[in-house]
């Protein structure tokens, strides 16, 4: 017999997940699949292929680009009949003053982050206008609300999410969709990976930033995901939920 609370089980339900792979999207999958979802779990990483199973499919490809959103969500039709949760986690940082950043460096931050979420937003509310309802799950972040040094792009592009909940969480509300953001504070996960040395350890050390004393560890932000994709919070929408640690009640 499961013992997942009734509000929190998910059993018949569809997930697509972006960012599957690693850290807070990995996550996301198992702990959805545990309550009983069937996923679509979808990265840029091939490595996103090992997830796939009975009832685990995978999909590699760019969430920048609109063929992939498209491709994902038809995939989620076609492979398990419905779609019921979308969880855009995809995302990428960059660490830089504003005065030595790119337009490349700009476009390509916010192509990941904003444009890929608003195109599986759009392709997800599509089909789940046609099923009577749905849930979608964003991951923004603390800098979508507050101010940090080196994160112009990075905070711009979670800003554009936070922002993109609430309008369709106002649009689509009466069509039974529900929106809502989860704002993390620093995750221990290899986001920086390539960008500073020992990302992981780099990001532990900022665990006296939070009033909790530590950093998130991606399964913390996972449980705040699944509440928000579940019937428990059927009452919520439009919400930008810190899971910070505190960082922000500062």
């Amino acid at each position: 017999m499961s013992t997942t609370p009734q509000g929190w089980d998910l059993s018949g339900k569809v997930a697509v997940v972006t960012g599957a792979a690693r850290g807070i999207g990995l996550e996301t999958v198992k702990l959805l699949r545990s309550r009983g979802a069937r996923i679509i779990a979808s990265d840029i990483n091939s490595m996103v292929n090992e997830l796939a199973g009975e009832d685990i499919a995978s999909f590699c490809g760019d969430v920048s680009e609109e063929a992939t959103a498209i491709r994902t969500i038809a995939l989620a039709l076609q492979r398990f009949g419905s779609i019921d949760i979308l969880v855009n986690n995809a995302g990428r940082t960059m660490n830089k003053p504003v005065i030595e950043m790119s337009v490349a460096d700009w476009d390509g931050i916010m192509a990941t982050n904003a444009r890929g979420n608003f195109l599986h937003s759009r392709e997800a509310v599509r089909a789940m206008i046609g099923k009577g309802g749905g849930a979608i799950v964003n991951v923004a972040s603390i800098v979508s609300a507050v101010g940090m040094k080196d994160t112009a792009v990075y905070a711009a592009s979670k800003g554009a999410i936070a922002q993109l909940t609430k309008v369709v969480a106002v649009e689509y509300g009466d069509r039974g969709i529900r929106a809502n953001a989860v704002a993390p504070g620093v995750v221990e996960t290899d986001i920086l990976e390539g960008i500073v040395e020992n990302s992981k350890g780099t990001l532990a050390s900022y665990g006296h930033a939070h009033p909790i004393g530590r950093v998130a560890q991606p399964i913390d932000i996972a449980e705040v995901i699944a509440f928000l994709a579940s019937p428990a919070s059927s009452f919520m929408t439009g919400a930008l939920v810190m899971a910070d640690g505190g960082y922000t009640a500062l």
